[in-house]
């Protein structure tokens, strides 16, 4: 029953080639922090609707949520809605980064995109502390080329090296024997890993090769166009999305993505006097004191 389900809210979502947007909240993520609006999902939406070309992609972003509340929230938005029923943890409270928990859920999220893959469908993975600024599909390959697309944390300036720190909280990934391979392979490796996070053992099996065994064809994105918080995009013109990432906690990354709405606003409405670095992001002040509080 639960396939039957999943696959009915992929196609209602679905684009033309069988790709969807997914991304995954729980009831810290759609509940406002301490009563204050907005919700990390409040922003996360508001992104789509401030960004160039972003706002017809919400017909095609699956939500998928873990727990009653998150489901509720998102049905009331309208948005298409996928409830996973996870039987394996409480995931409806704030994760504290590299907690058990977050562990544990990071990988009931792999398992559940393994699924998405076996059913046919390329997916754009995206957290929901990702700013859509742009339409990243007017940038990224949607040939049959690359196999796999994925974010980092810090670019070395080579597309193609593995010495690149990958980030799982956005990527693009095609739906193929390689992938699901891939997939399989990595979400088997959890039962070794312990105290590991689901990327770091997705980088570890990168660096071993394990890509090619697959034949799988890999490119990492530059943080020019895809930038976080790790670092900063340095062009404003190019960017396509910023990630709250090096950041610890909800209350520190809404802060913080409020900040990058304000500035996003500043640059679309011309606040910004001419010059190639006239820009500048406000600084993450919130993300790098959430490293501090215990």
């Amino acid at each position: 029953m639960a396939k039957y389900e999943l696959e009915g809210a992929l196609k209602k979502a679905s684009m033309a080639e069988k790709t969807v947007i997914i991304t995954v909240i729980n009831r810290a993520y759609v509940e406002p922090y301490n009563g204050e609006y907005p919700s990390m999902f409040d922003l996360f939406l508001e992104g789509f609707w401030e960004g160039e070309s972003t706002r017809v992609l919400l017909e095609h972003l699956l939500v998928v949520a873990v727990d009653k509340t998150a489901y509720e929230r998102c049905k009331f938005r309208r948005l298409h809605c996928y409830r996973l029923v996870t039987g394996d943890g409480d995931f409806a409270g704030e994760k504290i980064y590299m907690s058990e928990e977050f562990i544990k859920m990071m990988w009931r999220r792999t398992r559940f995109l393994m699924e998405v893959l076996k059913l046919g469908y390329n997916f754009i993975f995206t957290d929901t502390d990702v700013m859509w600024l742009r339409n990243p599909f007017l940038l990224l390959n949607k040939s049959k080329k690359m196999d796999l697309q994925m974010s980092t944390d810090r670019f070395n300036g080579d597309s193609f090296s593995y010495s690149n720190s990958i980030n799982t909280g956005f990527y693009y990934v095609r739906s193929n024997r390689k992938t699901i391979t891939l997939f399989e392979i990595w979400y088997a490796m959890r039962r070794n890993s312990k105290g590991m996070k689901e990327q770091d053992v997705l980088a570890k099996l990168l660096r071993e090769g394990v890509d090619k065994e697959l034949y799988l064809r890999m490119k990492f994105l530059d943080t020019l166009y895809f930038g976080g918080f790790c670092s900063d995009n340095k062009d404003v013109k190019l960017v396509m999305t910023v990630h709250a990432n090096c950041c610890r906690t909800i209350e520190a990354k809404v802060a913080d993505l409020k900040n990058v709405l304000v500035d996003w606003k500043r640059f679309k409405e011309g606040h910004v006097a001419a010059g190639e670095n006239s820009f500048k992001w406000s600084k993450h002040i919130s993300c790098n004191n959430s490293w501090h509080v215990l």
